[in-house]
């Protein structure tokens, strides 16, 4: 059985303070109090500003050895027109301190503009751009492609041949689909509601649990719709989920929900 993580978007959001986070908890150790109740956490800050080196040595040190970020790659790498400058901010953005995450560096996201449609040969440099390693540290990529021009077989072929993954969005702005494109699973999950006994609908937090299992135990799911081909032989991936968006406030509810129904409360 290969690992599945369960998480939120960042850590600092006000709601959570009445909801989450234990009353008199300072500002300062929400992301050690997170990390003992989560198991992963997606850096969103990341995406607008340059973070320091420092920055993300505090964050390595501030959760438990075995627990894991996402990072939400800046957004210059992503939305130039025509990809212009990609490669140099790609660069950049990595050689702002991300190594100093050390093994507690888990995928890093990378997300198109809604506008951005699919082109192949410009989507193909911004793939053979993305490093496989960062200071001798496997990197594992994913990437959002929010345009349904992307719906293309040839867009899941190409990531295929990268091995970067697609990312699964559970979103009323997208269509979900279920192909997996590397040797991990990267879900986000958008759909939390306040009025939602658990954060999101229970019939859907029992359908992304029983996909999870079956994706980290190397079983078909068959429950989603396709773009490309089904993988010839199905394999253990390892899966990482993240309740973001919707009724925000509810997903460290969300999260707990899954992660009981995994068995890693």
């Amino acid at each position: 059985m290969s690992s599945i993580r369960i998480g939120i978007g960042g850590w600092s959001f006000a709601p959570w303070r009445k909801n989450f986070y234990p009353d008199g908890l300072k500002q300062a150790e929400e992301l050690a109090y997170a990390s003992t109740r989560l198991s992963s956490i997606e850096i969103n800050g990341t995406f607008y500003r340059q973070q320091t080196a420092k920055s993300f040595a505090e964050w390595r040190e501030a959760v438990p050895k075995d627990f894991v970020f996402a990072v939400k790659a800046h957004r210059a790498t992503t939305h130039g027109r025509d990809f212009n400058g990609a490669a140099e901010a790609i660069e950049r953005f990595l050689g702002s301190g991300v190594a100093e995450l050390g093994e507690k560096l888990g995928p890093i996201l990378w997300q198109f503009p809604p506008t951005r449609k699919f082109q192949a040969e410009l989507c193909e440099g911004f793939l053979a751009a993305l490093p496989k390693a960062l200071e001798g540290r496997r990197l594992r990529h994913a990437i959002e492609a929010r345009h349904p021009s992307f719906l293309d077989p040839a867009w899941i072929a190409q990531l295929r041949a990268h091995g970067v993954a697609c990312v699964l969005v559970d979103s009323e702005k997208q269509a979900l689909r279920g192909d997996l494109t590397a040797d991990f699973v990267y879900a986000r999950l958008q759909l939390n509601q306040a009025d939602a006994p658990e954060g999101y609908a229970t019939e859907k937090l029992d359908g992304w649990a029983a996909r999870l299992k079956n994706w980290a135990a190397g079983k078909k799911v068959t429950d989603l719709t396709l773009v490309g081909a089904a993988e010839v032989k199905p394999a253990r991936h390892d899966c990482f989920a993240y309740f973001i968006s919707g009724d925000k406030e509810r997903a460290p509810d969300s999260a707990l929900a899954m992660l009981r129904r995994i068995g890693k409360e």
